[in-house]
């Protein structure tokens, strides 16, 4: 297979119709070898316009690599400085991580599943993505009792809703990124902390569908 040209097809006829133009975002696109992140008995499908189960072994779990055109427009509204600290819950391949860590960003990625941390931290390792670390574990969880925050937050994966606690670890002007709602209808969004605490600024990007992140909330709680 002729991945460079299915590379180039993929970035024109996809990626470039869905509205992503962002020279770096292409270029990125274009630097890393997507073919290399995908499980081996998929790589004829890597450049394909569709979610690539993650299944290393027999079971079917559920977790995909997005679309590209999807992991595309989520990058581009991302808008990566190279200043961000960015926070990424949902590693999966490592694809994304190495897409927001190529403009030299330093990323820190949560996956739950221990063998897809140890492909993730393969493929990046493969890939020279030293700018990203791995860690094990359900990222809502651990960065929701920590006390780091963060420039961006990118959740690579779909959540029924963005609760408080998540975002209380964005930094002022940081902004979020996440396809939110339940099936059949899931919106990606940029969310921001808003000028009232407590408040939020959400704007939506576009619609689209995507297999839910373990670990987080079903549903919000009240407070009375």
């Amino acid at each position: 297979m002729d991945f460079e040209r299915a590379r180039f097809n993929m970035i024109e006829q996809q990626i470039r119709p869905w509205d992503v133009l962002d020279p770096a975002v292409l270029g990125a696109l274009a630097d890393l070898r997507r073919e290399d992140f995908v499980p081996h008995n998929a790589r004829a499908l890597a450049f394909a316009d569709l979610e690539i189960p993650l299944d290393l072994g027999d079971t079917r779990t559920g977790e995909v690599m997005l679309a590209p055109k999807v992991e595309a427009r989520l990058f581009q509204a991302a808008g990566v400085d190279p200043a961000d600290r960015i926070l990424e819950i949902g590693t999966g391949s490592g694809f994304m991580a190495a897409l927001l860590a190529h403009s030299g960003a330093s990323v820190i990625s949560y996956e739950i599943r221990a063998d897809l941390a140890d492909f993730a931290r393969e493929n990046l390792a493969r890939a020279g993505c030293h700018r990203v670390a791995v860690r094990e574990g359900n990222g809502y969880d651990q960065v929701c009792s920590g006390n780091e925050a963060f420039d961006l937050i990118v959740l690579s994966g779909s959540v029924p809703f963005v609760p408080d606690a998540l975002l209380a670890h964005l930094a002022q002007d940081g902004r979020l990124i996440a396809i939110v709602g339940r099936e059949p209808v899931m919106t990606a969004q940029i969310i921001k902390k808003g000028t009232t605490p407590g408040s939020r600024l959400e704007e939506p990007l576009f619609d689209t569908l995507a297999p839910a992140l373990k670990g987080f909330p079903s549903q919000a709680r009240f407070v009375f």
